[in-house]
């Protein structure tokens, strides 16, 4: 269902008018300039009018007043940084241009970092795809890309980037098993590259409604549940013995194998199938068998 359907309106960024707050300075300055002369220089005579002290006074409360108008208009954007306009809480622009700017007083603005967020996040339990319960943590790096989509779509975007990060991991790492010794799979100890690129697409994808951007993210922590990881290990040695085993006795299949045929080719020795079966018993046990083999030297007939 799309967010229109949903019936939220999705914004976005633009531009802010906002003045140089260096300009506006040097204003404030020429009026706190002309305050200090009327007060120095420009104070009526004791004998002056009435209109002419109202005047002053006039004078001099209006330059102390647009003096504080001037102040309270100015903030500081520093690199990497903006700040998002509202006039009476409708959206009026970001500004991203650094130094000093200045802005109608009753605007308001909301300063928000777009430099990189680094996030470790806790390790989550979960199922993997065969229903073990596994432990797993990743470590995401994340920037605000669109402000006013932070600012207006989400209400904390920042605990928004947590839980996100907390479901897609649930997600990428249900999609696949803690392990496969057949190698048939794609398996969350083995294949790094495959889960960090999942796990980055999927928190795109999920972060976009907010304007937020991954830039990197990969697993950091991977191991079975403890309730299950004795029984676990004992079942991956297990896997890895059953796995080492059919290998080496493919190999020694085919080393007899080419054993007999060079005997054969070479017309070393003319074997019946007796004999034959003998020697590939043999030959068996010295490839396949783990402890040292002794030889028995038989001097007498095979008969």
């Amino acid at each position: 269902m799309s967010d229109t359907a949903r019936g939220m309106n999705i914004s976005r960024e633009s531009a802010s008018s906002t003045f140089s707050g260096y300009v506006m300075l040097l204003v404030m300055l020429a009026i706190t300039a002309l305050a200090i002369w009327l007060v120095a220089n420009g104070a009526p005579p004791s004998g002056a009018s009435k209109g002419m002290k109202l005047m002053f006074v006039g004078t001099l409360v209006g330059s102390i007043l647009a003096i504080l108008f001037f102040a309270a208009g100015f903030f500081m954007i520093q690199p990497n940084q903006a700040a998002v306009i509202t006039l009476f809480g409708e959206y009026r622009g970001s500004e991203r241009t650094e130094g000093l700017r200045w802005i109608w007083p009753w605007m308001m603005r909301k300063k928000i970092s777009a430099r990189a967020h680094n996030i470790h996040s806790e390790r989550v339990k979960i199922n993997d795809l065969r229903g073990n319960p596994i432990e797993i943590a990743c470590n995401v790096v994340w920037r605000v890309a669109d402000t006013a989509q932070a600012s207006f779509d989400v209400d904390d975007y920042k605990e928004f980037v947590n839980i996100q990060i907390e479901a897609g991991l649930r997600t990428v790492g249900s999609r696949h098993p803690y392990d496969d010794f057949e190698g048939e799979e794609v398996t969350l100890r083995s294949g790094g590259d495959v889960i960090n690129r999942e796990l980055l697409e999927e928190l795109n994808d999920r972060l976009k409604v907010a304007g937020i951007v991954v830039d990197e993210a990969g697993l950091t922590h991977l191991a079975y549940a403890s309730e299950i990881a004795s029984a676990m290990l004992k079942r991956q040695q297990a896997d890895a013995i059953i796995a080492a085993r059919k290998k080496i006795v493919l190999g020694a299949v085919g080393m007899v194998e080419d054993a007999l045929g060079k005997l054969k080719e070479d017309n070393i020795v003319e074997l019946d199938d007796e004999r034959r079966a003998a020697m590939v018993s043999n030959l068996l046990v010295v490839l396949c068998g783990e402890k040292e083999t002794h030889p028995v030297v038989n001097t007498g007939s095979l008969y």
